[in-house]
């Protein structure tokens, strides 16, 4: 496969942080490093840039990627790992600490494009959905064929915000009483019957949702987004900043949350006349609303569409 992916908000994500000659920034989705090429450059040879990421085709990419220009490049190192272990990952990178730090959530265009990962519904192939292809993870095959059905519904509604959640679940119970459910063409399927023909009409493809919250179950995407969004800031050096590009409203929601709480400093209730809860905030955020693409960026690449750009700087 070969691994193409433009990478979103990149003139934005670049601007917000504030890089300069000799810092060490770490990018925690690094996927074919469009990003972190670029960076590479804005912190110079004498700069760090660590790439971590679960997919070994990314991070072969990656390494393809930033070979060129090798010279004027930063020192890179690249990890394979999964942001939830931050702290781990880091530790084996030998780095004392960062000066900025980058999250691009969600899937890549390349895995979505690669039919054989089984992130597609475009396609009947078999259905897997780990982004890390060699792990030993339950795949998606092995959630619709193991969940009882009201754990079933209660991902796909929770995780895809699909109205259909209970009807879905119940179809693929039934279905799986006949044989195992084994490929993305045959999910389609039961899930186009279960959603009425009215509802079928509207709102793009039928089983984008139920895909969708299918691998944030498989790769525990939210699970990990709050740990690993809270060990970044404590790596971060004083004035260091963490930029988070999310894909929808539950990854924005958190790291919205996990920003605001860190941001926050006395919670003492405001008739007592002196602080006794001695907190202080961990953070400041820089942007009050997210960074959205611009028109002509989503003309160019229409998956950059429901792209939301959120920044924090530590104190």
């Amino acid at each position: 496969m070969e691994y193409r992916h433009t990478p979103v908000l990149l003139a934005e994500v670049t601007q917000q942080l504030t890089l300069h000659d000799g810092a060490i920034f770490v990018d925690c989705t690094l996927g074919g490093a469009g990003h972190t090429k670029l960076i590479a450059q804005l912190v110079g040879p004498t700069g760090i840039v660590v790439g971590i990421d679960q997919d070994d085709a990314a991070l072969a990419a990656a390494a393809d990627t930033l070979r060129l220009g090798q010279q004027e490049l930063a020192t890179t190192v690249l990890l394979k790992g999964n942001f939830g272990d931050l702290d781990e990952v880091l530790l084996e990178a030998r780095i004392p600490y960062a000066d900025a730090i980058l999250f691009d959530l969600g899937v890549s265009s390349p895995q979505l494009d690669h039919v054989g990962r089984g992130f597609t519904y475009q396609e009947d192939v078999p259905l897997d959905m780990r982004m890390d292809a060699s792990s030993t993870q339950p795949t998606a095959a092995d959630i619709v064929n193991t969940y009882a059905e009201a754990d079933l519904a209660r991902v796909i509604r929770a995780y895809g915000e699909e109205r259909w959640a209970s009807r879905i679940a119940a179809f693929v119970v039934a279905a799986r009483g006949h044989h195992p459910l084994t490929t993305t063409g045959e999910l389609v399927e039961i899930i186009k019957a279960a959603i009425p023909a009215a509802a079928r009409r509207k709102g793009g493809h039928p089983a984008r949702r139920t895909f969708q919250a299918l691998r944030i179950e498989v790769n525990r995407e939210l699970e990990v987004l709050e740990s690993g969004l809270r060990s970044a800031i404590a790596w971060l050096a004083p004035g260091g900043r963490v930029a988070v590009i999310s894909y929808h409203s539950l990854e924005d929601r958190i790291v919205r949350d996990v920003f605001g709480e860190l941001s926050t400093g006395c919670v003492c209730p405001p008739d007592l006349p002196v602080c006794r809860c001695e907190r202080e905030p961990v953070v400041r955020i820089i942007t009050k609303k997210p960074v959205v693409p611009t028109d002509e960026e989503i003309e160019r690449n229409p998956r950059a569409r429901s792209a939301r750009l959120r920044v924090a700087e530590k104190r």
